[in-house]
């Protein structure tokens, strides 16, 4: 047993590096998503600082709490502080690699977390989302979010694999975070002062590869394709060196926050903050040479929600 002065600092270390992802994924300026200098009518950065705070201390006890009771009380813990959906999706990600013992890298540990999820997980987590009331959820013939769950957590998530990049996490042992993002991240050279551009770097090679589940579900699958084809020329910008690669990105981020921000890509974002956490967990990335400031402009968020 791990003596409890000891669990105690691994708890401490795990929200710490749970609050600082999910803080420096919200103020990166990514194209189409709610950053410090753009916030969408319901929803704003302090918005997502104060739902860092609150689930941070929450999900580094997952080990102990279990995925589904963790994810839970996740939620409940950001209902407290906010008024909207801000981070089901990185609560869903995050539980399961938090779950993960500390003495083992996650992608060694990841598959017998997932393998140990139960009936029990997924009726605590389909509790989370109702709690959550994330936007075009719509209804599915089988283990539908307003019924009854029969089965164990990661069949669940199988059902919704192909049109869920976060549910597809729960079923590849999370190989678009660890095997991909993270390596992705700890490939930047520099990162303590380019952590910003990589970030955004990571959102662009993310979504040229992968629909945003968000922006699928909401607009349809011929403006998800969109948004990623747009990515792609964003990306091929980039490469060619043209000096109007910032134009590009800012015409994208243009584009991203038309039809009322209903082409937010929130999943991705929400890959971003969990692969930042895994980064970090892993120690594969120094910490923001700039993080007093990010976290100075953070505790003037209000304490409560106005």
């Amino acid at each position: 047993m791990v003596p409890l002065t000891q669990q105690t600092s691994i708890d401490a270390c795990l929200a710490e590096q749970i609050r600082r992802a999910c803080i420096l994924e919200a103020t990166a300026r990514k194209p189409g998503n709610v950053h410090p200098e753009a916030a969408f009518a319901d929803l704003t950065w302090h918005d997502f600082v104060l739902s860092a705070e609150a689930v941070a201390p929450v999900l580094a006890r997952t080990r102990e709490l279990g995925v589904g009771r963790a994810t839970r009380d996740a939620v409940l813990a950001t209902r407290q502080r906010v008024s909207t959906n801000t981070n089901l999706g990185i609560i869903l990600l995050i539980a399961p690699l938090a779950a993960v013992p500390t003495s083992l890298r996650l992608v060694d540990g990841i598959g017998a977390v997932l393998a140990g999820l139960s009936l029990s997980d997924t009726e605590m987590v389909y509790e989370a989302i109702r709690l959550a009331q994330p936007g075009g959820l719509g209804k599915v013939p089988d283990q539908d979010i307003q019924d009854r769950p029969t089965q164990g957590l990661v069949n669940v998530m199988k059902l919704a694999a192909e049109r869920d990049l976060i549910a597809r996490q729960y079923v590849e042992n999370f190989s678009l975070v660890l095997n991909f993002a993270v390596p992705y991240l700890a490939s930047v050279p520099d990162f303590a002062t380019r952590w910003e551009p990589a970030l955004i770097g990571l959102q662009l090679e993310l979504l040229s590869r992968h629909r945003d589940s968000l922006i699928r579900r909401k607009c349809g699958a011929v403006v998800a394709d969109e948004a990623s084809r747009r990515a792609r020329q964003v990306l091929q910008t980039a490469a060619d060196g043209l000096p109007f690669a910032s134009a590009a990105i800012a015409e994208f981020d243009g584009w991203l926050r038309g039809d009322a921000h209903r082409r937010n890509p929130g999943t991705t974002a929400d890959l971003i903050a969990a692969s930042l956490f895994a980064a970090m967990r892993e120690g594969v990335v120094p910490a923001p040479a700039d993080w007093a400031g990010v976290q100075h402009k953070a505790q003037q968020a209000p304490l409560v929600e106005n």
